[in-house]
């Protein structure tokens, strides 16, 4: 990086903060760790940390999860900049944020640096959190219930193959919510994206359900023709 010009005028340090929702097949859960330095010694937080200079925003945040928290190769996405005055009582601090939605069965949790505990907590049973980690987590929730309306995420996070009540499971768990099984069924049936498969659940107590997968090829050829998922 050259050093010829340099900027004479103060400036706000930036930070990288993760907002993780996990799923198992129950309740929607929120990954956080518990901060082992001051401020907010012994609170719990979601994972974050200083940009370095020779990284980008994205690249810290990733980097911060398998630090603090043990994660690796999640997708993540942008979700907000976060630039209020006083959010940080250290210093002047913006917080560019990014959010996923992960199957937490897949991720072995490891207390890493600066870092006393990480856990998921139910969405219904969060602590009081640090710094303005409440309010970003209120915008990730509003943001991911939007998305999941208009297209197909989550399917990522079940298996290869699956039963529709355990998809109308998954939606209800992000939505927060109970939705109508006959007309979920005959929506998701209807849009042509799910593949019926010539097997049915095994030693189970009610009748037998069918599997299906999804057809992410069928996705893209209709999101190419002007298609709109839509729940």
């Amino acid at each position: 990086m050259s050093k010829t010009h340099q900027y004479k005028f103060p400036r706000p340090a930036l930070t990288s903060d993760c907002v993780i929702f996990g799923f198992d097949g129950g309740e929607l859960k929120l990954l956080l760790i518990e901060r082992e330095k001051e401020p907010f010694k012994n609170r719990w937080a979601l994972p974050g940390g200083f940009v370095f200079l020779d990284e980008t925003t994205e690249e810290c945040a990733k980097r911060i999860l398998q630090e603090k928290a043990g994660l690796k190769n999640v997708f993540i996405e942008q979700l907000y900049t976060f630039s209020e005055v006083d959010r940080d009582p250290r210093e002047r601090i913006v917080s560019v944020t990014y959010y996923a939605l992960v199957d937490k069965q897949h991720y072995e949790l490891i207390a890493g640096r600066d870092t006393l505990k990480v856990e998921w907590f139910a969405l219904s049973e969060l602590p009081k959190l640090a710094f303005d980690h409440t309010k970003i987590v209120k915008l990730a929730i509003q943001r991911l219930k939007g998305k999941i309306s208009y297209r197909p995420i989550g399917f990522e996070l079940l298996n290869e193959k699956f039963t529709l009540s355990q998809l109308q499971a998954l939606y209800e768990a992000i939505l927060e919510q109970p939705i109508d099984k006959r007309n979920f069924r005959k929506k998701i049936l209807g849009m042509g994206l799910l593949k019926a498969l010539n097997e049915k659940e095994k030693n189970v107590a009610h009748k037998a359900a069918r599997y299906y997968s999804f057809d992410n090829r069928a996705y893209r050829e209709l999101t190419q023709k002007g298609f709109h998922f839509q729940i």
